[in-house]
């Protein structure tokens, strides 16, 4: 089944069996492994992704469903040039991270919300973020984080 959708702002065309999740298109095909894979449930948000600018986990989506749209992986939110994105640098200011796995998922997350909420009280960001696990930092960086990166995509 051949695929076409945009990945970070780039026109592609994937052919790939009907059953190939989004995740795996990404990983696998594109060689985009900055969206992790962790528990192909759901659960964990390793792999969230911006699909038409919303959040979603791309471990259970279908890459036939996406056909046409446009996906936006960890890859592709720096400017051209290496500048990281507002959140981006804003996790790594605050220190929202420790092993990383977590990370992309979270700053995907977090720019959504930011996107839809850019003045999202804490209590807002948490139950926001509650389908990302963090299993290292307890979150209160990661909350940190995301507001201070809010402050900066307002700018």
């Amino acid at each position: 089944m051949q695929v076409q959708l945009t990945v970070n702002s780039k026109a592609v065309t994937l052919d790939a069996p009907p059953n190939t999740l989004l995740v795996q298109a990404l990983r696998e095909h594109l060689h985009l492994t900055g969206t992790h894979v962790g528990c192909d449930t759901a659960q964990c948000g390793a792999c969230t992704v911006l699909l038409d600018g919303r959040a979603i986990k791309s471990c259970n989506v279908l890459l036939g469903q996406v056909a046409g749209s446009s996906v936006q992986t960890i890859e592709g939110v720096a400017a051209a040039d290496g500048t990281l994105h507002p959140m981006q640098a804003a996790f790594k200011e605050c220190h929202g991270l420790q092993c990383g796995f977590c990370t992309t998922g979270m700053v995907m997350s977090a720019i959504d919300l930011c996107n839809r909420q850019p003045d999202a009280s804490e209590a807002e960001i948490r139950e926001q973020l509650e389908g990302n696990l963090c299993r290292c930092t307890g979150y209160h960086n990661i909350v940190r984080a995301v507001r201070q990166g809010a402050t900066a995509m307002k700018a």
